[in-house]
């Protein structure tokens, strides 16, 4: 299948798992992952109507936006190191993996210098896993306490990602969590209804995502293929 045709079938999944929720699927944002992808398979997309891209590496979004041009809006969504918060600040319109205070700040400076404002989620590792970088959820309190002073970030909510399992049930319990854990999150602060964003659900897992609240699916091997 081609990507267009590719992006027509995603986008029918979402709306079948917006019905089965009882959602609007405009309220799901569909990112396209374009990591490893080349930039001319990355225009395919765009031309057939993704709005939004997401990146794991800072450099290789900077490259790659130069050949895409203008027009989508970037994500990262992979680690962020504090010596590429100035580049990430300058390309990104979303940081999904904002893990502590000081990369905040970090990109809150440089978004200064650069007369923008970015905005930021917070990556919560609900799942325990050790090899991942999200934020201990014990940390998620001083955490917002600290990122919603900065200017020039916007706190807009939380991502995760779902434990590696096939146990479907184990991944709902994870999108769930993130979900009531934002809703508290937004009492306990006093937060404004704009923080209100769930970034999770990838290929094998979007639907149960949508299903459990999602707002932002980060969708890539089901839009373009297999990576080599």
């Amino acid at each position: 299948m081609s990507v267009a045709e590719n992006v027509v079938e995603i986008r029918d999944r979402i709306a079948a798992a917006c019905a089965r929720a009882g959602r609007n699927p405009t309220d799901v944002l569909l990112i396209g992952v374009s990591k490893t992808v080349a930039a001319d398979r990355v225009r395919e997309a765009v031309t057939a109507g993704i709005t939004d891209l997401g990146e794991n590496r800072v450099q290789e979004a900077l490259e790659k936006a130069l050949v895409v041009g203008a027009g989508p809006a970037w994500h990262l969504i992979g680690h962020l190191q504090s010596n590429k918060a100035k580049k990430a600040a300058g390309l990104f319109s979303w940081v999904h993996s904002v893990n502590s205070v000081e990369i905040a700040r970090d990109l809150s400076r440089h978004a200064a210098e650069s007369g923008r404002t970015l905005s930021v989620l917070v990556e919560l590792n609900l799942a325990g896993e050790a090899q991942r970088t999200g934020l201990d959820p014990a940390r998620l309190d001083e955490t917002i306490s600290g990122i919603r002073t900065l200017p020039n970030v916007s706190l807009g909510g939380l991502m995760t990602m779902a434990p590696f399992t096939d146990d479907h049930d184990a991944v709902r319990r994870c999108f769930r969590e993130l979900r009531e854990t934002l809703g508290r999150a937004r009492v306990q602060h006093g937060l404004p209804d704009s923080f209100r964003e769930l970034s999770m659900g990838m290929t094998g897992d979007f639907e149960i995502a949508i299903e459990e609240g999602s707002t932002m699916v980060r969708v890539g091997r089901a839009l373009f293929g297999e990576r080599a």
